[in-house]
């Protein structure tokens, strides 16, 4: 079978039976998961299959980031795929299971597994990739908003004299977490897209602390710079 067809197959039962309740963590979400995995697979010995089913199902159990069971989301994301294959999609090869049980559970940041396998490491690149550039801007302030968390602190947006606490202050997030990505993709194209996508951000991050100054057309490029270096 083609891969468009198990991606339509794939995209069908999701749509029947997965909540589409959180935004950014919805099929739209699998989809453009998938279509970053086909960039980075050019070239590789990757089972498109296997990446293909791993991405579509990667957060089929999403739990909220605040969460105390966070880390085990991925393993039980893993388990719950494995289920619905055996389930609903009977004609699927069983000799794809093991890595795709695997891609998913080590997709996850807060799991720490580490890929071991090239369809892993792709789709970990691939996920974390939609949490930067323009996509992840909006993503990240949507999931902060379900939690109830603070923009930023407007008087030390940068954390400069006090410490990071992305649990209050969304922006904060961007230096716990996002900036970092980077330094955690597996691929070379993966690499190369992630400092693309995080200098996007670093632009945004000086823009926002230059209009917090009342520096609406400038950017703080003293900050900008900062910010580049550390990535």
């Amino acid at each position: 079978m083609e891969l468009e067809q198990w991606e339509r197959r794939f995209k069908a039962y999701l749509e029947r039976y997965f909540s589409q309740d959180d935004k950014a963590h919805d099929v739209a979400h699998f989809s453009r998961v998938w279509q970053t995995a086909r960039k980075l697979m050019q070239g590789s010995s990757a089972n498109e299959l296997c990446v293909l089913t791993a991405c579509y199902f990667h957060d089929i159990v999403n739990l909220p980031k605040n969460h105390p069971e966070r880390h085990l989301a991925s393993t039980q994301a893993a388990q719950e795929t494995l289920r619905i294959l055996a389930a609903h999609f009977a004609d699927y090869p069983v000799a794809n299971y093991p890595a795709v049980a695997h891609a998913i559970a080590a997709h996850s940041f807060s799991a720490g597994i580490a890929p071991e396998t090239i369809e892993a490491k792709i789709v970990q690149d691939a996920d974390r990739l939609e949490s930067l550039g323009a996509i992840g801007l909006a993503r990240v302030f949507h999931v902060s908003g379900q939690l109830g968390r603070g923009l930023f602190n407007a008087q030390d947006p940068l954390a400069l004299h006090r410490p990071l606490d992305d649990v209050q202050y969304t922006f904060d997030h961007f230096q716990t977490k996002l900036l970092t990505l980077a330094d955690t993709m597996q691929t070379e194209m993966g690499r190369k897209m992630a400092a693309y996508n995080i200098d996007y951000l670093v632009t945004f991050m000086s823009k926002l602390c230059a209009e917090l100054k009342g520096e609406y057309c400038q950017l703080d490029s003293e900050t900008l710079a900062r910010f580049r270096v550390k990535c």
